[in-house]
């Protein structure tokens, strides 16, 4: 019986040994995975880009410049404006 408790002890022990390795691995590999800044930091002017074309996008950027250059292009070029009244200088 003794040896039985023994060979028990011994299995439980190794278990544990072997149950914090994997818990060890465990967290290297989350904090690898959870490390964005790190992986952001080799890509940050791609991501740059991305994040400001999107924005532009996003808030209607292209159709707003597009009729910008088109009504700038059929229009004088403005001197005041007072409301809905404006002083254009043509040509």
């Amino acid at each position: 019986m003794a040896r039985a408790e023994e060979q028990l002890r011994k299995d439980i022990d190794a278990e544990r040994e072997r149950l914090a390795s994997a818990v060890e691995e465990l967290r290297g590999s989350v904090a690898e995975a959870a490390d964005i800044g790190g992986k952001l930091k080799s890509k940050l002017p791609l991501a740059a880009g991305a994040a400001a074309s999107a924005g532009f996008v996003l808030a209607g950027g292209v159709g707003a410049t597009a009729r910008y250059l088109a009504r700038r292009g059929r229009e004088g070029h403005e001197r005041a404006r007072l409301g809905k009244l404006s002083l254009l200088k043509r040509g």
